[in-house]
């Protein structure tokens, strides 16, 4: 069966330009490729007509004898079937289609693996106080971390010396290996990639360019965080090995519970009991914030259960979005123990109230019972 031209193969014009060709070679790669078309072998001899075809036509030289001469001028090209070589020559092409298969070091298209890497990310979990979190700090943390070695400066190597050429890999980081149609690239065992060796290692860090540091680092915590925020320190990671940019590291804040408030977003939550007194007569109470005592004004007749909003006394927003309140209910306080005189007052008190009954009404509805709260403020008067 006779060759097809190969540029009808690629899908192309005579005049196409090098780019043409080569996306349209990377279309029907990415098309036919084996590892697509598992036991297809229709899409296997389009897949090795197509890297025919792209031989040809991405060498300059076979592609002017192609275009003079036909077939019969390229050699062993033409008469021979798909010459593996030609993938040395494309890798970035390869190494796409490494990225979709999964198979980054076939066909020359893994990377060398030596050069500069960035450095891990780190993670501290620091546990503050609640009030902490609602004023904020600056504090000091101290973590392990791998740092470049001051010794060699991140070579590896001992004094007066250098890392030299792997001898094994020439310093290309990968061995390569012709099966079948393919020619597969793996990591060099001797340099593990990095396409160098170390002669003389470093005492100090004993070739491997880093060391273990405990390090101690100032931390500032905007007030308002939330328990499980996170803060992101640029380049307080470990070292990047090679010369590569430092990683980073990850402050996770876990705030402690509080003894009596309870928070929503930015809004406090607490519970005061009050005498019955300051509830029928009304007065001013002091009731606890995040920054001290705040006195409340308690208008007389006061339901127990009653809600006060004091506004602007809640947890800073950690936006600088202004701040929330505080949200205050009111609970009847019982006394346990009472003097003579205290029992006394208290029994003038409850002939002069009505019999007990049961008053049922809807929450947060009034008592209608006007003439009873009057006699009550005039006795306590």
């Amino acid at each position: 069966m006779s060759k097809r031209d190969y540029y009808d193969v690629l899908g192309v014009a005579r005049a196409a330009s090098d780019q043409e060709i080569k996306s349209a070679y990377r279309k029907l790669a990415l098309q036919f490729h084996p590892d697509r078309n598992p036991g297809d072998k229709s899409a296997e001899e389009k897949f090795k007509e197509a890297a025919e075809a792209y031989s040809v036509l991405a060498d300059r030289d076979k592609r002017s004898a192609y275009d003079r001469f036909g077939h019969s001028g390229v050699g062993s090209a033409a008469g021979g079937g798909f010459d593996p070589s030609v993938f040395q020559g494309f890798e970035d092409i390869f190494g796409g289609l490494g990225d979709i298969f999964g198979f980054g070091d076939m066909f020359g298209g893994g990377r060398r693996r030596g050069g500069p890497q960035r450095g891990s990310d780190l993670r501290y979990d620091l546990e503050i106080s609640f009030e902490e979190a609602a004023r904020g700090l600056e504090t000091t943390i101290q973590i392990p971390r791998l740092e470049q070695c001051e010794t060699c400066k991140g070579s590896g190597a001992a004094a007066g010396s250098s890392p030299t050429r792997c001898p094994q890999c020439q310093g290309r980081g990968q061995l390569r290996y012709q099966q079948g149609f393919f020619v597969v690239s793996r990591t060099c065992g001797q340099c593990n990639g990095s396409g160098s060796v170390i002669e003389k290692p470093c005492g100090s860090c004993r070739g491997t360019g880093q060391i273990t540091r405990d390090r101690k680092i100032t931390v500032k915590i905007p007030a308002g965080i939330s328990s499980g925020q996170r803060l992101r320190l640029y380049n307080e990671g470990e070292s990047g090995a090679m010369g590569g940019p430092a990683g980073d590291l990850y402050v996770v804040v876990q705030v402690q519970e509080h003894e009596f408030f309870r928070r929503e977003g930015d809004d406090l939550f607490c519970e005061v009991a009050v005498n019955f007194s300051t509830l029928a007569l009304g007065g001013e109470i002091s009731v606890p914030t995040v920054e001290g005592e705040e006195p409340l004004r308690i208008p007389d007749g006061t339901d127990a259960g009653t809600v006060f909003r004091v506004r602007g006394k809640g947890v800073p927003n950690v936006s600088g979005r202004g701040r929330g309140d505080l949200h205050v209910l009111v609970q009847a306080k019982t006394p346990k123990k009472l003097t003579k005189e205290q029992k006394s007052a208290l029994h003038q008190l409850a002939k002069v109230l009505p019999p007990d009954s049961v008053e049922i009404r809807k929450p947060g509805q009034e008592s209608d019972d006007r003439s009873v709260f009057g006699r009550v403020k005039n006795l306590f008067s």
